[in-house]
């Protein structure tokens, strides 16, 4: 390879690696049920987009995070994206906000945000 090809290869891959989003969001699976969120305990990176694919298997229900001023319904057999970037560390609590039945008041999500 010649010398000016060499270097357009260097510039081109160089670009295309700065080029790429190093913030893409964590993706987080939970599947909401009578009366859990499963999985129950996430942990997130302070600073770190993240989407929250939330999922119900049974009936409506849905999440309220007060720090971070989240509130979504979740609907069966329906994916809700939510969409957030944690900018404080701590412990954190999600709730179910959509009256699911008898236990609806324990369904809650722990979520620790690191550093």
């Amino acid at each position: 390879m010649s010398k000016p090809a060499v270097f357009l290869a260097f510039v081109f891959l160089g670009w295309s690696a700065s080029t790429a989003d190093p913030q893409s969001p964590k993706r987080v699976e939970i599947v909401a049920k009578r009366f859990t969120y499963d999985p129950d305990t996430i942990t997130l990176k302070k600073g770190e987009p993240v989407v929250l694919a939330l999922q119900s298997i049974d009936v409506t229900h849905g999440i309220k995070i007060e720090a971070f001023n989240i509130k979504s319904e979740i609907k069966k057999d329906k994916e809700t994206e939510v969409r957030f970037t944690p900018l404080q560390t701590g412990h954190f609590e999600a709730k179910c906000s959509h009256f699911c039945g008898k236990g609806h008041g324990t369904m809650k999500l722990q979520i620790d945000v690191v550093p």
